[in-house]
């Protein structure tokens, strides 16, 4: 598996992740197979995993991504000492419901738990502040992250769902070291609000989320020609193109497509090898 740099710190990570969310959402797998899912993945090479305090059925449910990771690392029997775990705060899950919390005391609990959650005898690899809360100033809302970080609770802190300007306000509270915004072939904002070009002349790791679009668009990737055609000419999935696509966008990017079956992983990892060229590329980005 290709490795790339996490931010400007001297941690290595893979170029895929594994996303954790469906493993703990409503409709999740049995929890045999969500563990079985992280397994494959690991032995397949990646050695990140996207979560959040708030990947769960409700906030009665909170931080059960956290815990099933842990327990999965904890019953994996090879190496996990170069596993980075990237969670999240600041979202909370009323009847299931998304909603933004930036409430300094708050991030300050749930950071705490996510610690504890994640096994809490080491830092948490990665935390990001996981969409900023117009209730609650950046620079609040961040504190709590700097003081994990000189606790020795928090390794490195991210941002997530972040404007440039934010971003740039976000660093003068505390190092950042990725950004993690919404980008797939239906949402490229990225492309011209300018987050991309700023992570990449940064040197911050870019997460696109939900890269393949969500569960709702997933299985319309298949309707776009451009990409169903280079997928039967390199005869890949569909999938692969998108996320080869994503890679080819900026050596910046680091996709982290979820996953709830281990062909879906499997799938996923083989986007590694797929190169597209300028003229391919420009075919998908007129599509």
């Amino acid at each position: 598996m290709k490795r790339k740099k996490l931010g400007n710190s001297n941690f290595n990570i893979s170029a895929i992740g594994l996303g954790g969310m469906p493993l703990s959402l409503s409709g999740r797998p049995p929890e045999s197979q969500a563990i079985a899912v992280i397994h494959r993945a690991l032995d397949l090479g990646i050695t990140l995993i996207d979560t959040a305090d708030s990947y769960c059925e409700d906030q009665s449910d909170k931080h059960h991504n956290e815990h099933l990771i842990a327990k999965a690392l904890q019953e994996y029997t090879g190496d996990i000492r170069a596993v980075t775990v990237a969670t999240k705060g600041g979202l909370m899950r009323p009847q299931g419901a998304w909603t933004r919390n930036g409430n300094p005391h708050h991030l300050r609990k749930t950071i705490r738990e996510s610690f504890e959650a994640l096994g809490g005898n080491q830092p948490i690899d990665l935390w990001q502040y996981h969409s900023p809360d117009p209730a609650y100033t950046i620079e609040a809302a961040l504190a709590p992250a700097k003081e994990a970080v000189e606790a020795g609770i928090i390794r490195f802190v991210g941002v997530s769902n972040f404007s440039v300007e934010q971003i740039k306000r976000a660093r003068d509270v505390v190092e950042i070291v990725s950004v993690q915004n919404q980008y797939n072939p239906w949402h490229r904002q990225p492309e011209s609000d300018g987050v991309l070009e700023y992570c990449e002349a940064e040197n911050l790791t870019f997460f696109p989320w939900s890269p393949l679009g969500g569960s709702r668009r997933v299985t319309s990737l298949q309707d776009m020609p451009a990409i169903a055609s280079l997928a039967a000419e390199k005869n890949v999935s569909v999938y692969c193109i998108v996320l080869a696509w994503l890679m080819a966008k900026s050596p910046c990017v680091v996709p982290i497509p979820a996953a709830t079956k281990l062909s879906s992983i499997e799938d996923s990892v083989k986007a590694i090898e797929v190169k597209l060229t300028d003229e391919e590329l420009q075919k998908i980005a007129a599509s």
